[in-house]
């Protein structure tokens, strides 16, 4: 075993869930007794269609999965089977529910897809097309769901909450907005690697990096170019049919994603399911979370994210209620890939590094 993969398999090893954990149900517990009133369970619906719409929330995890699947077996040419492409999933969201939020599991899945069988050229290929994939679906989802919504308070937060202020004055709106223009400057860097010019942006990239202040991540920079000119060369003469089905699994996999709190809500608060203006803004809360949780320093953003998730949906449950809610979306959408991961994780390292 090389030392590259020593070091990322002690990064992933299922012994790291207790942090995450801990922290996720350490901030739940002082939440809930800081602000927990038995009183507000009076406006919480618990009945069969609670029950029915809390399992069609695990449905929409699952759905996002299978998109992410697809898309996977597509990316690899079908040279991934559904068992393969599973564990790689499983292993990435694992990574990813272990590792800050600002980190991820991208860095770790091209060594998960070169150990299923893929040449590290294509795995890396791969990767950064997921990578471009996802943001671009972000790109063009968030003003469309702007337009649709026509509101402000898509960017209030906790007790903030101001219908009609305008956008350039909400302080929410404007950490939205850079972190948009942030993941557009992104996307339209990796679309001219990927599809204009690969070894230019190499050029770029190596000649930045001659700064003194980051002159030691050079050689990354120049590895990451070569990366980029490799994925050109895999992807840029795709079809459009193939574009189009890899892109229509990852709008399925993030839409079926953002749907769980939808359902949540459906479940316990009484939104009718046709009642789309509630629908689409809690859409786009979403959203703007997303933006927010990019940035947190704990695993899986574990704490933060509970903590987001009970302030920018303050106005669309009832009071008191927030932090519950959040424990049931984490619940659903964080603590399932800790479970699997701390399973998949053991086998598959016998597979590939344990002979006999």
């Amino acid at each position: 075993m090389s030392d590259n993969s020593g070091k990322i398999l002690k990064s992933i090893q299922p012994g790291k869930i207790v942090l995450p954990i801990f922290i996720g149900l350490a901030v739940t517990a002082y939440l809930l007794y800081k602000e927990f009133d038995p009183s507000v369970l009076d406006a919480v619906n618990f009945s069969f269609q609670s029950l029915f719409w809390f399992f069609v929330s695990f449905l929409m995890m699952a759905a996002r999965d299978f998109g992410y699947i697809i898309r996977i077996r597509l990316l690899s040419g079908r040279k991934l089977g559904w068992r393969k492409a599973f564990n790689i999933i499983m292993l990435w969201e694992f990574t990813s529910a272990i590792t800050p939020s600002a980190i991820g599991g991208t860095s770790v899945a091209i060594f998960f897809l070169n150990k299923e069988g893929i040449k590290i050229g294509r795995s890396t290929a791969i990767v950064m097309v997921t990578s471009f994939l996802d943001e671009l679906y972000f790109i063009l989802t968030f003003p469309l769901i702007l337009l649709l919504i026509g509101r402000t308070d898509i960017f209030s937060f906790g007790d903030s909450m101001e219908v009609g202020l305008p956008f350039y004055k909400n302080q929410f709106f404007m950490f939205a907005f850079i972190g948009y223009l942030l993941k557009l400057a992104y996307t339209i860097i990796i679309a001219y690697g990927l599809f204009v010019n690969p070894r230019g942006l190499k050029w770029v990239l190596l000649w930045i990096f001659k700064l003194p202040i980051i002159r030691r991540w050079r050689p990354h920079a120049n590895e990451s170019g070569s990366d980029l000119i490799a994925a050109s060369d895999e992807f840029k003469n795709w079809s459009f049919v193939n574009w189009l089905k890899a892109f229509l699994a990852t709008a399925f996999s993030w839409t079926a994603r953002y749907w769980i709190v939808n359902t949540l809500i459906i479940a316990f608060f009484g939104v009718q399911f046709f009642n789309w203006d509630e629908h689409f803004l809690i859409f786009g809360k979403q959203l703007v979370m997303w933006i927010m949780m990019l940035v947190s320093p704990t695993p899986g953003g574990s704490g933060f994210a509970e903590w987001v998730f009970k302030e920018f949906l303050s106005n669309m449950i009832p009071l008191g209620t927030g932090v519950a809610m959040a424990f049931m979306w984490r619940l659903v959408s964080y603590y399932p890939y800790l479970l699997i991961g701390a399973i998949v994780v053991p086998r598959w390292i016998r597979k590939h590094f344990i002979k006999g």
